[in-house]
């Protein structure tokens, strides 16, 4: 719309300041919305992959894609696909629980090809890329076939020891 000042980060860039809730779906200004991961933050493998993990098993699957992206833009070229890969599932888990069944399945299929690129890289960082890619075509082709979806977020690192997810994606 023209006349329509855009938000703006303190950089000048355009940026969305509306609220989010926990799926990153935009509120009306002034609402009440879920803490945003800050973005462009430089973290280590470990404490991307923790956190996103964390966000994951708080029902915060767009909030863990926020994380990720951040280690795909930042981090080392030979490690892109991997924390690409990450993203794009987590922005899947985000469709399937906004019941985008179509958008879920294309980024889930999209991030198991980009971990499917990044399998030294994954078992370098403790990933399960192969447990993850599983998990994606379960869920993309119970998306895709109508069926009722399970919802519960993946498990990034495979012996992590973390503990089950209480709550679940919210609705």
């Amino acid at each position: 719309m023209p006349g329509v000042p855009r938000d703006r980060d303190e950089t000048g860039r355009a940026r969305n300041a509306r609220p989010r809730d926990a799926l990153g779906r935009p509120l009306p200004y002034g609402a009440e919305g879920e803490p945003r991961a800050p973005e462009g933050v430089v973290r280590t493998p470990d404490q991307t992959l923790r956190e996103a993990q964390d966000l994951l098993d708080a029902g915060r699957p767009f909030h863990a894609h926020e994380v990720l992206e951040d280690a795909w833009k930042t981090g080392p070229d030979d490690e892109r696909d991997l924390w690409r890969g990450l993203a794009q599932l987590a922005v899947g888990l985000t469709h399937a629980a906004r019941g985008n069944t179509a958008g879920a399945a294309t980024l889930l299929a999209r991030g198991a090809r980009s971990l499917g690129t990044a399998h030294e890289t994954a078992v370098r960082h403790g990933v399960d890329d192969e447990g993850l890619v599983a998990w994606a075509a379960r869920l993309g082709a119970a998306a895709v076939g109508g069926t009722p979806l399970d919802l519960t977020p993946p498990a990034l690192l495979p012996h992590s020891g973390m503990t089950p997810p209480t709550g679940g994606i919210p609705d």
